[in-house]
């Protein structure tokens, strides 16, 4: 879920590398990080939003017409660390790598770089471990400076070693930019490219909203198991290193995680949730319920909000006021930070809502606290009664691609049914989507896609190697960075 971004140009490529940062903030709240190339490598990295990591001082000495960028949304162990990207090794050549995905042989590649590949790790991070596995596989082939060629045999070893979801770009001094999407294509990955008087530049990125805001021209999304290496002559080579590839993009980007602007795989995203409010309104209409008003939960399940109640026929109305200096609560590492923020991030507005029965419709529901705190501070507004719509299907398994929901009892509607649900989060209906309309809604957009990763709503992993121990690893990996308050001894109400 982090966003990454890497840059070939002419010019000084650190400001529009930071421009693009901002454009992936949504992205990833916890840490940001730049490194440039100008025949020796330039660093700036820390905790925080974009904006608070750099400042002018660090910007001036970002020098060099190629760079990476990173904003971190943490994963894989990695959640109290301060452990921003990019990373970087020093041999051979000199290689920075920055990492969007999670690996699930992460431990078994650990003890392999470790014993086998004889390589320090400085930190817990799975995207240290897949920059070493890289650096192994380029350090094997024994080369002075590695052609093309070159680079494809060791990605064809790496694509063997590496399991999970992983959309990578780094930088190799004195050759340029190397860029990799795992063989299902899980996590976005795509290229711009932008001509000028001297040469043309290329912009690697998770989105393309990034391309659009820079200047960019959209080339293609990088394939599955593809590799795409962009020389010191901005030379662009592109080659499939792995035998059986196969399209599993995530559906949860569609519904939650990418901007309502950015076009992911060429489907639109915007356009996706606009067909997931229509189909979810048909669901609603057969409940025949008495609505006097739709309320989106601001900001990604407007778009599926508006065409819901244009369908309805009923009035579509901003019931909630949003904050936008408060960030994605979905996103933030601590139970308590997210439910103290949710009641700071939105404000009720009571003239829409007193006296009325209300539809809230939201891109999810995930653990239900934060329906449930919202739905409260709708009826505290005068709600007559309170429908809630979620434009995903039910979260019911751990996300083990990079999504921070590893735990199968974080879910409210895992082994419960929806009524129970409804009780639980306080509201007199709740209605989900079906995960085949889903399926469609992304469908439509590229109609040469024809599975996707819905892991999450169903259990069925793309990747072969999922079983019940990677799954009950990760969920005791989260026990120890957020105890529940029976091993933490906090009472529930804090939870």
């Amino acid at each position: 879920m982090c966003g990454i971004i890497g840059i070939s140009a002419s010019e000084n490529v650190v400001q529009e590398i930071y421009d693009g940062l901002l454009t992936l903030q949504h992205r990833g709240q916890d840490s940001a990080g730049i490194m440039t190339y100008d025949g020796q490598f330039h660093l700036k990295k820390g905790n925080g939003l974009v904006r608070d990591v750099f400042h002018t001082k660090n910007m001036m000495r970002l020098n060099g017409p190629v760079g990476i960028g990173h904003t971190r949304y943490p994963t894989a162990g990695t959640y109290k660390s301060a452990e921003s990207q990019p990373f970087y090794v020093n041999s051979p050549f000199g290689i920075a790598l920055v990492h969007n995905g999670n690996l699930t042989n992460y431990h078994q590649l650990k003890k392999e770089v470790r014993a086998k590949d004889k390589r320090f790790l400085n930190t817990e991070s799975d995207s240290e471990v897949l920059l070493n596995v890289v650096a192994n596989e380029m350090r094997t082939l024994n080369v002075n400076q590695m052609k093309p060629a070159d680079i494809f045999k060791a990605m064809s070893a790496v694509f063997k070693r590496v399991k999970g979801s992983y959309s990578v770009i780094t930088l190799i001094a004195g050759h340029g930019l190397l860029a990799f999407r795992d063989p299902y294509g899980i996590r976005p990955l795509l290229i711009g490219k932008r001509n000028t008087k001297m040469t043309t530049d290329y912009v690697i990125a998770s989105e393309s909203v990034a391309l659009d805001t820079l200047g960019f021209a959209y080339e293609s999304d990088i394939q599955p198991g593809e590799v795409v290496f962009i020389d010191k002559q901005k030379k662009i080579h592109r080659k499939i290193c792995v035998s059986k590839p196969k399209w599993a993009p995530c559906l949860f980007e569609y519904v939650y995680i990418a901007r309502p602007d950015s076009t992911l795989d060429k489907i639109n995203i915007y356009k996706t949730r606009l067909r997931l409010g229509e189909y979810l309104s048909e669901k609603i209409k057969k409940a025949k319920l008495d609505i006097d008003v739709v309320c989106p939960v601001p900001d990604s399940a407007r778009s599926s909000a508006i065409p819901l109640a244009h369908k309805l026929g009923v009035r579509y109305r901003e019931g909630l006021v949003k904050n936008r200096y408060i960030g994605r609560t979905f996103i933030m590492p601590d139970q308590k930070e997210r439910k103290r923020s949710i009641r700071f991030k939105l404000n009720p507005l009571p003239l829409e809502l007193k006296g009325k029965n209300v539809l809230l419709v939201d891109d999810s529901i995930v653990r239900g606290n934060t329906s449930k705190k919202i739905i409260e501070m709708v009826r505290n507004a005068g709600a007559k009664k309170v429908y809630f719509a979620s434009c995903a299907p039910p979260l019911v398994s751990p996300c083990v691609y990079g999504v921070d929901m590893p735990t199968r009892k974080d879910f409210v509607a895992y082994n419960l049914e929806i009524e129970t649900i409804a009780k639980i989060i306080g509201a007199d209906k709740v209605f989900y989507q079906d995960l085949k309309h889903l399926e469609k809604a992304a469908h439509i957009g590229n109609k040469d896609i024809t599975d996707f990763c819905g892991a999450c709503f169903s259990g069925k992993y793309p990747t072969q190697d999922v079983n019940e121990e990677i799954l009950q690893d990760a969920e005791e990996i989260r026990r120890k960075a957020h105890p529940s308050p029976e091993d933490s001894g906090e009472p529930l109400s804090l939870l």
